[in-house]
């Protein structure tokens, strides 16, 4: 096909053309079958991993993430209509008009999400028009590496490509991926979700002030070693309580210190207030949770630096000690509301005792918690040994291998 993306593009962001261009093949064909024969733009959106920095966005933290090698891919054309046609495989067609995308039925899945961003997108001072599109994606569902957030951000550059000439920022487009979730899909996300798929490569975060991040020139495969994403066998979608009580706790402390988010204060002043804020609150959990905050801040820094001068020692230590702490402070690896069910700290234990074996790697909770997946980190020579060993207990298909990807949310052309 003549407009397929070019050779030289797939290879930079994919290492390779072969597989990618199948991929990008077969939407093609899907587009035509389904829509219409437009010459259609080729789009990628990747998930996200987060390394650390584990439930702080929401109080002003710090995080390290990173865009991953799982990607949601699609065809997009204008169809001249006022109306948003999408096909994702697998799933039933969606149809949305921009001029009724106010009025859509709140928390009605997919549909939502999209009117969503409609909504923010003009809030935002930016135009879209209908198109159609054929999506695709290999992110995993429901557990924890944001296929929600790669989906918002592919809606999103397929907008800023047709009909914004891309003036929309990476900023923006995060933001209003946030304004879907929140006001849509009526749940509480942070932002880095949709910073970390839009930006690509790794980036450090801080949410202190507005969204600030810098890039940084980094990654697992220099250091020798290899991602690796165990989908423990829970998805996440029924424990919104659970999540949401992370903020609303640490936000809790913040109040007691006389600020309205964690980022405000500071250890020093909360460790001196601990006695009057332990017998205000009652609530030895909200008091560990800002523990963590704290601690967790301080770990993303430290990371961000060893990155920086490829220290993988440091790296594998900071990520150790932050799964620690969102295990033990933070309390994000079970389920209360179904404590027999530990899959996360199940899967951790039998990650914990390969890599003591080896005596080198690391492993944490990833993402949200309390169901989902976790984040390995397996000495390349030693990666395929893993993903044998820990498949024995989640099954082939639930191990993914992977490299973080230095290709954000971006049009491939036409």
């Amino acid at each position: 096909m003549s407009n397929m993306p070019a050779k030289e593009v797939l290879e930079r962001v994919y290492g390779e053309s072969v597989k990618s261009g199948e991929r990008f093949a077969h939407i093609a064909k899907c587009f035509a079958e389904n829509f219409s024969d437009a010459e259609v733009e080729f789009f990628t959106s990747p998930g996200r991993t987060e390394v650390v920095g584990n439930h702080t966005d929401h109080n002003g933290g710090k995080i390290v993430a990173a865009s991953i090698s799982l990607d949601t891919i699609g065809a997009a054309a204008a169809n001249g209509t006022g109306t948003i046609r999408i096909l994702s495989e697998g799933y039933d067609k969606i149809e949305v008009e921009i001029a009724k995308a106010s009025s859509v039925e709140k928390k009605s899945g997919t549909k939502a999400l999209i009117a969503g961003m409609v909504e923010a997108i003009g809030k935002f001072g930016y135009k879209v028009e209908g198109f159609d599109a054929y999506m695709t994606t290999e992110v995993i569902a429901a557990a924890g590496v944001s296929s929600s957030a790669s989906f918002e951000m592919m809606f999103c550059v397929i907008v800023n490509s047709l009909f914004n000439d891309n003036q929309i920022g990476i900023g923006d487009c995060a933001r209003i991926g946030q304004y879907a979730e929140n006001n849509f899909w009526m749940k509480s996300s942070g932002l880095m979700d949709q910073m970390a798929c839009a930006a690509g490569g790794a980036i450090l975060l801080d949410f202190a002030n507005d969204i600030k991040y810098e890039k940084i020139e980094a990654s697992f495969d220099k250091l020798g070693y290899d991602m690796v994403i165990v989908n423990t066998g829970k998805g996440h979608g029924d424990l919104s309580d659970e999540y949401s009580a992370v903020p609303r706790e640490m936000f809790d402390v913040a109040k007691a210190l006389g600020v309205k988010r964690l980022c405000e204060s500071s250890l020093d002043t909360f460790l001196k207030d601990l006695p009057r804020i332990e017998k205000e609150l009652n609530n030895d959990r909200a008091i560990l949770r800002a523990l963590h905050f704290y601690e967790e801040n301080r770990r993303v820094e430290a990371t961000a630096e060893a990155l920086k001068k490829g220290d993988a020692k440091t790296v594998l230590q900071m990520v150790t000690a932050s799964g620690n702490s969102s295990w033990k402070w933070l309390q994000n690896c079970m389920s209360k509301s179904n404590e027999k069910d530990q899959k996360v700290a199940l899967t951790l234990a039998l990650t914990e005792l390969y890599l003591g074996k080896l005596g080198d790697g690391c492993c944490r909770v990833h993402g949200g918690g309390f169901a989902g997946v976790i984040l390995a980190v397996v000495p390349k020579a030693k990666t395929q040994d893993y993903v044998d060993y820990i498949a024995t207990y989640v099954g082939r298909e639930n191990v993914y291998p992977m490299q973080i990807r230095q290709t954000g949310a971006v049009s491939l052309g036409k």
